[in-house]
């Protein structure tokens, strides 16, 4: 696979730490990284907190330890971040499905941050090899397996920044939860009597149920992600074909006439029972 179709499998995020590294001005030592990234000589990848450590094999028996990290984000600054990310849905959208969005970068520029290192010096690396040079091939190997971590799971590259995946998405959800409560009509404590504000309080919120899963407005299209099914299928659910002791006698059948005898019988009985269904609603 040449270096140009790798790049146009890859994920842009993913991408964007890997032409950090391709701006490494010691090509060869880079060609070499590769190697050991693609040949396994990435033995693990471990994080510590927002630190990577990992073991690679070089040409010694015993393989070499590297840490990678980068300056991660206080607490302070990660609640502005987790703020500006709750005031758009798409944000929580996507990266619920795996995603990046496209304007993430923004969300930590706005707030005077970058999510990305602008410089190798900005990734701080060791390595126990006898190499005095950095990124070392082994560094870099671990640089390039990272990238491809990046594309199965955006999160990894928060938790650089001291983030987790877990603690990202309950204090989005946390915050989206509190605004929204924000928004319920105030309910006047000091004219009414305890049993006429509960009374109040409990007409509001029957009402809310009752629509709560009503939504009368037009979808934004870039709200809607579809995330194809990792689960279960229409095959599984149906099982294996069964056939009748007729149907086996006849030798003469075709593969092709025995599964369509099978799916008809299904689609037949499916839909007695859809019809079944259908005329018993509101009758229990």
């Amino acid at each position: 696979m040449t270096n140009y179709t790798l790049q146009a499998s890859r994920e842009w995020w993913s991408q964007r730490w890997l032409d950090l590294l391709d701006s490494y001005r010691f090509k060869k030592r880079l060609e070499r990284a590769r190697n050991y990234a693609r040949q396994g000589n990435v033995l693990s990848i471990d994080f510590k907190g927002a630190k990577v450590l990992s073991r690679v094999q070089g040409s010694e028996p015993e393989p070499y330890k590297v840490s990678l990290s980068l300056d991660p984000f206080s607490d302070e600054e990660w609640g502005y971040i987790i703020e500006t990310m709750s005031q758009k849905a798409i944000f929580s959208a996507k990266l619920l499905a795996g995603e990046m969005p496209k304007n993430m970068e923004e969300v930590f520029t706005i707030n005077g941050l970058s999510l990305f290192p602008f410089t190798l010096s900005d990734v701080h690396s060791k390595c126990s090899c006898p190499d005095k040079a950095n990124p070392c091939k082994h560094i870099a190997a671990v640089y390039y397996q990272l990238g491809d971590r990046f594309s199965e799971d955006p999160f990894v590259l928060f938790q650089l920044r001291g983030r987790t995946k877990e603690k990202i998405i309950s204090d989005l959800r946390q915050l989206r939860s509190t605004r929204s409560l924000e928004k319920l009509p105030a309910i006047s404590k000091t004219t009414e009597t305890p049993d006429l504000q509960e009374s109040i309080s409990n007409t509001h919120f029957l009402e809310r149920i009752d629509t709560f899963w009503q939504y009368n407005q037009p979808l934004e299209s870039s709200l809607v992600v579809i995330v194809p099914s990792s689960s279960e299928t229409v095959l599984d659910v149906l099982g294996a074909i069964t056939l009748s002791q007729e149907e086996e006698n006849l030798a003469n059948l075709t593969t092709t006439e025995v599964v369509m005898k099978s799916l008809n019988t299904l689609y037949k009985d499916v839909s007695q029972k859809a019809v079944i269904a259908a005329m018993n609603v509101g009758g229990n």
